[in-house]
């Protein structure tokens, strides 16, 4: 694959062995956050209930879940202090932090006009 993609320019091969981070986290619970949220939650911040935007149900406290932009984008993981139905309605932390994958500074992207 790499031979192709450096000798060629076709990075086809490539594509098909390395998949994006995303996919780890495919099987776990996740959490949508404001654009807004990122760069704290890159910083070490813990996910409050307020940068949450949207979240699938069925999350228990004490739960892994990643954290994603509402690209897709894997920010981190945590773990959830409160569950799903509590995070829709009530106000605190909902998860802590763990790990974090994304850059600081990535978010939010502002175009100069």
């Amino acid at each position: 694959a790499f031979h192709y993609h450096k000798e060629e320019s076709n990075d086809t091969f490539l594509r098909k062995i390395i998949l994006p981070i995303e996919r780890a986290v495919s099987h776990i619970p996740k959490i949508w956050v404001m654009d807004t949220t990122v760069d704290p939650l890159c910083h070490g911040a813990d996910l409050a209930v307020p940068g949450i935007s949207k979240l699938n149900s069925g999350i228990d406290e004490g739960d892994t879940v990643a954290i994603l932009t509402l690209k897709n984008e894997l920010i981190g993981l945590g773990k959830a202090k409160m569950d799903s139905n509590k995070m829709m309605g009530e106000k605190g932390i909902a998860v802590k932090t763990e790990k974090i994958f994304m850059e600081p500074g990535t978010y939010p992207k502002f175009t100069k006009s």
